[in-house]
């Protein structure tokens, strides 16, 4: 049997060179892989091998993960969910490439999900969060770059990774619209609208004009704006104008998704927007108030009790 540890680098080296996987995916692979290996070296030995790693193994790590201990908290079921897919496709692999005969993730069953419904903000919120910049004051920095930031997230429901990975000549300015590479480097375009267009004209103005190869969003020493920056300045401005709790990129997509989904958008065109490949995974995306629901169902409804019927 071949080293663990050596088998894990082998599959990352494949996720980066033949599957072509974001940095961030491979990143994640790379922290859920090794704390198994860490885990496996902590109960067989230094020197583990693949053949080492049995089902009885897992269940035990999956568990260790569950329990709290001096150093961290428990994982949340999400997490643990997430590496145990990591670990599936690690092992599936290696039975692909006749390393093991059998996957012994595959006899886990994903621990089942906490139903929560993700917080998102409402039109007067975005509103507000979205003209934060403007009512800063003269002396605050990265104005133009920061409204027009916001204004992209918002318009057009993008991921961090797909925001900080745009250049100037991503954009068509005349068209409105925006060429987007998602998840498995899967190119879409998606429509910008108006606000963020004219946003994003105001601070390119700023800059000069750069070339159109150039990132489209500098960071604060020149180079392309850090997905960490991006994060820190939406809980930066969403602080200022309201005490909303926990704004982040992803809530703003999930505002977008929300309010195109309030506003009549079905689900599908919703799906292509945001670049999710699973109908299933816009569902769970999604999400309408129960008044909503009871005011479509009186409305659509053929034998819905209408107003003033007895």
């Amino acid at each position: 049997m071949a080293d663990l540890q050596q088998q894990v680098a082998a599959f990352l080296e494949f996720l980066e060179t033949q599957r072509n996987a974001s940095p961030h995916t491979i990143a994640a692979y790379r922290t859920d892989l090794f704390g198994l290996v860490a885990f496996a070296i902590s109960q067989r030995g230094a020197e583990v091998d693949t053949g080492a790693v049995d089902l009885l193994l897992l269940r035990l790590y999956l568990a260790s993960l569950s329990s709290v201990t001096d150093q961290r908290k428990a994982y949340t079921k999400s997490s643990i969910g997430r590496k145990l897919a990591a670990i599936r496709a690690f092992f599936g692999w290696l039975t692909r490439i006749g390393q093991l005969s059998t996957n012994p993730a595959e006899l886990i069953s994903s621990p089942k999900q906490e139903q929560r419904l993700p917080f998102h903000l409402n039109i007067d919120q975005t509103v507000a969060v979205l003209e934060a910049p403007d009512h800063a004051g003269e002396q605050a920095r990265h104005l133009l770059r920061d409204t027009a930031l916001l204004e992209l997230l918002y318009s057009c429901g993008l991921r961090v990774s797909e925001l900080t990975g745009l250049n100037v000549g991503d954009i068509d300015y005349d068209g409105g619209m925006v060429r987007v590479l998602g998840k498995g480097s899967k190119e879409r375009i998606v429509p910008v609208g108006s606000p963020a267009v004219l946003a994003i004209n105001r601070y390119l103005a700023e800059r000069g004009q750069p070339d159109e190869s150039a990132p489209l969003f500098l960071g604060a020493r020149g180079g392309r704006i850090h997905r960490r920056t991006v994060a820190a300045l939406v809980s930066r401005w969403s602080t200022l104008v309201s005490t909303f709790h926990s704004v982040t990129p992803h809530t703003l997509r999930h505002t977008f998704a929300t309010h195109l989904l309030e506003q009549g958008a079905d689900l599908r065109s919703i799906q292509e927007l945001l670049g999710h490949a699973s109908l299933s995974t816009t569902q769970k995306y999604t999400h309408v108030s129960i008044d909503q629901l009871l005011a479509a169902y009186d409305k659509a409804h053929p034998r819905a009790q209408k107003k003033g019927d007895e």
